[in-house]
């Protein structure tokens, strides 16, 4: 399975790639804001840290208007993916893009219905929001379960990137059900590195040396 970093932050990135666990980066227009910088500008320097996908989102609502905006944001890098959100006109978007050759990653997606549009408009990639259903009271990852099956159903191209993910147990089972991608906070990616034994046991063998050298 792929990890993509989802964070728009470039020293979370750099971190990421130091430990070999960036696959590609999601970013959104929440992620940006956060940084202070220029929408471009961040882009452009994510795409010179990651040799793998780069997610920008749109933030028009109208297919001709997402088509636009994705142009220019597709000539700052080849790496770059352009994100767009489940609703017809952008699906009527991601049409266009797919016929042009600009990737796009169908983003807040919450039932296998829409996950099925998204593939037949030919996207890239769709992207299930597992931790947002979980907070009103449903499994996301049954969701990703749904999928999963229909897109082998049918043998669609399309990439599932499981989004929203809270926490380790959501990477794991993600990777169980065997969904091509997982974008994860860094915080997460480093929470799959731990375990309490794992840190007993360094801390015993490091005891166990400091006597042997005494």
């Amino acid at each position: 399975m792929k990890f993509f970093i989802d964070t728009a932050n470039i020293d979370e990135i750099k971190k990421g790639v130091d430990m070999g666990m960036v696959d590609g980066v999601t970013t959104n227009p929440s992620l940006i804001a956060r940084e202070n910088k220029p929408f471009e500008e961040i882009l452009k320097e994510i795409c010179t840290v990651v040799d793998g996908p780069v997610s920008a989102e749109v933030v028009s609502l109208e297919a001709e208007a997402m088509v636009k905006e994705a142009k220019v944001l597709a000539a700052l890098s080849d790496k770059i993916v352009i994100k767009i959100p489940m609703i017809m006109e952008g699906m009527k978007a991601v049409k266009h893009l797919t016929a042009i050759g600009i990737k796009t990653n169908v983003t807040l997606v919450f039932s296998a219905a829409q996950a099925l549009l998204a593939a037949k408009a030919g996207a890239t990639f769709v992207s299930p929001f597992v931790g947002r259903l979980d907070d009103i009271g449903q499994h996301g990852m049954e969701l990703i379960n749904e999928i999963m099956t229909v897109y082998r159903n049918y043998d669609y191209l399309s990439e599932v990137i499981v989004a929203s993910i809270r926490n380790p147990l959501h990477v794991m089972d993600a990777a169980m059900i065997g969904a091509d991608i997982a974008t994860i906070p860094l915080k997460v990616i480093e929470q799959l590195a731990q375990h309490p034994l794992t840190s007993i046991g360094v801390e015993q063998f490091l005891t166990d040396w400091e006597k042997r050298t005494k």
